[in-house]
């Protein structure tokens, strides 16, 4: 399993909240989602290749 580093991110209160929804809708932690959005974007925008998989969920 890679390391994972932490860091702080500044969101207003409606993108927070909005963010925390749509974690629970999917049954993931916020930061879950975060990294689950993180990790799409980056695939999609062909900036991360190699991941496993079961890092995506």
């Amino acid at each position: 399993m890679s390391k994972k580093k932490s860091f702080v991110l500044r969101l207003s209160e409606e993108k927070m909240k909005a963010l925390e929804k749509w974690a629970a809708d999917e049954f993931r932690s916020t930061n879950g989602q975060l990294e689950w959005i993180i990790t799409k974007a980056l695939k999609d925008s062909g900036r991360l290749k190699n991941m496993n998989s079961s890092n995506e969920n």
